[in-house]
């Protein structure tokens, strides 16, 4: 029996948010060993499992995210240290209008971030690219004033790599666009970008 041949995910492209790229590679030049190690442990060979039932591209076979995100969750495991974070959401009523008297419900809502070492949150993501940009820009700022990290790293899909999944996963090209056009902002944490590749 011959075996296809596996292939590890690479970095394909760094993008440095705020300093991002520089201050994770000055302050945490072990931790970022160990990013970089448990990116290139991913066997992405593995995950191409799911058939496409989408008309422009019926019966392909794709990346499925949900098999990667589980790849990385043991990758980081295997690093040793890297747990999640979450945090839980106390939702307020201060804010309705008078007279409005719907009760929140919030019980078990909270927010996570994927990986947390000494200070550097990680976020992988594989989704929308809404959900990156409220990654670098909301969810690690929350992060930080809560006193959980203090530097970000974010793990995209390069346009190469998305294209091999789904249709509606944004890429590392698309994510950087924004993010130069939207500008930094005094609250923003630095975060380096790592844009991958099968």
């Amino acid at each position: 029996m011959v075996r296809e041949k596996g292939y590890a995910l690479r970095i394909a492209g760094i993008y440095s948010f705020n300093g991002g790229e520089e201050a994770v590679t000055r302050l945490y030049p072990n931790l970022l060993s160990e990013v970089k190690k448990a990116i290139k442990s991913v066997d992405a060979s593995k995950h191409k499992t799911k058939e496409s039932t989408e008309k422009t591209m019926r019966g392909r076979m794709l990346f499925a995210p949900k098999s990667l995100n589980k790849a990385f969750k043991a990758a980081f495991a295997k690093e040793g240290g890297w747990t999640p974070i979450r945090v839980p959401c106390t939702y307020t009523t201060d804010h309705y209008r008078p007279g409005y008297q719907f009760k929140v419900g919030n019980k078990g809502a909270f927010r996570e971030m994927d990986f947390v070492k000494n200070g550097l949150g990680i976020e992988v993501q594989f989704g929308k690219y809404a959900f990156m940009v409220y990654n670098v820009c909301a969810k690690m700022t929350i992060f930080h004033n809560l006193g959980h990290i203090n530097h970000g790293i974010e793990i995209v899909p390069v346009k190469a790599f998305a294209d091999e999944m789904s249709s509606g996963v944004s890429y590392f090209e698309q994510f950087v666009w924004d993010l130069e056009n939207r500008g930094v902002s005094n609250i923003d944490i630095p975060v380096m970008i790592l844009g991958i590749d099968a």
